[in-house]
């Protein structure tokens, strides 16, 4: 039992206090873990493009503020509320976005990773309350995680374990970033040895997407991206070539339905931008295209398609944390990373203290990064 238990903890974290602000160095206070949570001494943390998403407001939740953003988050169980007996302290862990009570109809549904207690969740734990505190005010744990945080609380369902020699400081891009796209592949869209592939946002995730689809063994793998200087990493993780829209006098979905004969097997959005979900979709194959949305839009938009073009049978899905049911698949995913048969240290271009987390936002924003991770 560590001195701690029990008891709250003062630790750093960097609070959103308001939408569109640069997030702020705090001292907070940490509760303990109530029943069937755990608290969470944080190793690592990967700045994701949902924390700016939900930072600038357009998930349309600015009633979630003020809070404590990250959920790609790894580290070490200091301690555990009653009724926990999937984990201990001391264990080493990797944080879940998309947690699993495994009893209700969508956990029992082989179809579904997905839980009814909530697809993106408030931001409090299960009884409807945080676990953070900063001069005088609850804050909400972005999606009940609140990783850039030096401690955090959650349920023992959004947490799971991994092996000991598993490098934390790399792993925590498993909460997200790699299960995300490589899922979307071989789960949601079943990519087929042969097929011709093109992904939207040459990112993290869509890295992680080319590699799922390198692994599956398509053909052709396009990358598509307005910044030219992602192209080389994106040949290493596995695209045959890459396009800018911007070097070409038509839509992008023109250019590849000349390249590819009734177009591609196969399309990946992972950018969260309509335009771009159009044109993937609009780049599918006539007839068996299948186009998977892996990216978030804002809540206030559209997305408009004739709806002729699915008359043949082409389709378009979505696909959230790639389909994974975590606590049975990420473990396996940090095997697989330990044998050298998944990128996932090739993602991180930067590292820096949680007090350089803005200009880690900045860098994303310029498209300096790929996945920068905060180490605690």
């Amino acid at each position: 039992m560590s001195e701690t238990a029990g008891k709250p903890i003062s630790c750093r974290a960097a609070v959103a206090w308001e939408p569109r602000k640069p997030l702020v160095i705090e001292t907070i206070e940490v509760a303990p873990p109530k029943t069937g949570e755990v608290r969470v001494k944080m190793v690592a943390t990967g700045v994701c493009h949902s924390d700016s998403s939900h930072l600038s407001g357009i998930l349309g939740q600015d009633d979630s503020f003020p809070l404590v953003l990250g959920h790609e988050g790894s580290g070490i169980v200091e301690s555990i509320g009653e009724g926990v007996t999937t984990l201990k302290p001391g264990d080493h862990v990797i944080t879940l976005f998309i947690s699993r009570c495994g009893e209700c109809n969508f956990c029992k549904n082989p179809k579904s990773n997905i839980c009814s207690s909530g697809l993106l969740p408030k931001g409090v734990m299960l009884d409807g309350t945080p676990r953070f505190t900063c001069r005088g005010k609850f804050l909400y744990h972005f999606l009940r995680i609140g990783a850039f945080n030096e401690y955090t609380v959650l349920p023992e369902r959004a947490v799971v374990k991994i092996a000991e020699n598993v490098p934390l400081e790399k792993a925590c891009l498993l909460g997200c970033c790699v299960p995300t796209g490589y899922g979307s592949v071989v789960n949601a869209a079943k990519v087929e040895p042969g097929t011709n592939v093109a992904v939207w946002g040459l990112g993290g995730v869509g890295l992680s997407t080319v590699m799922g689809c390198k692994d599956a063994g398509a053909a052709r793998i396009i990358g598509i991206d307005i910044n030219p200087d992602k192209f080389t990493i994106a040949k290493e993780f596995g695209c045959t070539e890459c396009l800018n829209p911007k070097d070409f006098d038509k839509p992008i979905q023109q250019v590849l339905l000349e390249m590819i004969d009734g177009g591609l097997d196969y399309t990946f959005e992972c950018i969260g931008n309509v335009h771009t979900m159009r044109a993937a979709f609009e780049a599918s194959h006539v007839v068996w295209g299948t186009t998977v949305l892996v990216g978030i839009a804002g809540a206030d938009q559209e997305l408009k398609v004739n709806p002729s073009q699915y008359l043949f049978g082409k389709t378009m899905k979505g696909s959230v944390f790639g389909g994974y049911k975590g606590k049975e698949c990420i473990p396996k995913l940090s095997d697989e990373y330990m044998a050298g048969r998944l990128k996932v240290d090739e993602l991180i271009t930067h590292t820096m203290p949680l007090d350089k987390i803005n200009d880690a936002f900045d860098l994303m924003h310029a498209g300096k990064s790929i996945r920068t991770v905060i180490h605690f």
